[in-house]
């Protein structure tokens, strides 16, 4: 804005800078206004007012800011085998309208195949019922009234795949895995059960079989369950006693070799203090060699 002789250039501030008046003295009639580093946020409408006694006028004037096209990219959508329909698109990222975009083949013939069908607004190719011949590299070129931009993408069209032979392949493979998995489990499982058997027949056989005993112990025990009825003997009751000789231990235990007889020491039983016990002390006869009681 410019008055009394007074330029103000701080209404806008993402213009700041870039924005001033073409003539030096604006107040001689030329209100022309330079926009510098045109951008494409630039794009609008402009209103010039004139204010002079006795009254005002405006004018309204449309910008429309062009912008070259730009990060132009192609692409492939569809499958690529043959017989089947496949899409080349191009897409540009930046520009102006309004764009048009244009496919040429680039390697072997230039010419697009026969069944291709172009849309220039878009940039959709559209290669219907396509075969090994349309294989090769295909460029889109993107283009306004300003600039122009391109890519490119490469077709492979290849035979179909055999999806029968996969799905069978992977049928194969999981049933596999599932024998396999199978024949770890049943071997686990058997060598548990084997282990818990022969922990049970080990128990058993500590449990039902008794250790056998010794002879030794057999011959102390016979010997001391005889001193004890002997020492229980009363004079009432000698006489069944004093017709067998207790001479020696049963040959029954002690059917060995003399020399695996082992030397047993005379046990020395200390005598009970009768007199704490308040019993009466009994004389206990004896056998000699000849056969009288002493």
């Amino acid at each position: 804005m410019y008055t009394v002789d007074r330029t103000y250039d701080h209404y806008y501030a993402d213009m700041t800078g870039r924005m001033q008046f073409t003539s030096l003295d604006p107040k001689s009639g030329d209100g022309s206004l330079d926009i510098l580093n045109l951008k494409a946020a630039d794009t609008g409408t402009y209103q010039c007012k004139v204010k002079k006694a006795p009254g005002v006028q405006s004018k309204k004037i449309q910008l429309t800011v062009l912008v070259k096209p730009a990060r132009t990219k192609c692409s492939i959508q569809g499958s690529q085998e043959i017989g089947k329909d496949v899409t080349l698109k191009c897409v540009s990222q930046e520009g102006s309208p309004l764009l048009s975009y244009d496919w040429r083949r680039v390697s072997g013939t230039q010419n697009l195949p026969a069944t291709s069908v172009l849309n220039k607004n878009t940039g959709e190719l559209l290669l219907k019922n396509a075969s090994r011949e349309y294989s090769g590299t295909y460029s889109c070129v993107a283009s306004n009234r300003v600039g122009t931009d391109e890519c490119s993408v490469e077709l492979n069209v290849t035979p179909p795949v055999n999806t029968a032979g996969i799905i069978t392949g992977a049928i194969i493979g999981t049933l596999l895995g599932l024998f396999v998995l199978c024949s770890v489990i049943f071997c686990f499982c058997k060598k548990h059960r084997e282990k818990k058997y022969e922990k049970e027949v080990h128990h058993d056989i500590r449990e039902d079989v008794p250790p056998p005993k010794s002879r030794s112990s057999t011959a102390r025990s016979y010997i001391g369950s005889n001193r004890s009825s002997l020492g229980s003997m009363s004079p009432s009751n000698m006489e069944g006693y004093t017709k067998t000789p207790y001479s020696q231990v049963p040959s029954e235990d002690f059917e060995r070799a003399p020399a695996q007889n082992p030397a047993f020491a005379p046990s020395k039983v200390a005598a009970p203090n009768l007199s704490r016990m308040g019993a009466v002390p009994v004389m206990i006869p004896a056998q000699s060699k000849d056969g009288s009681i002493v």
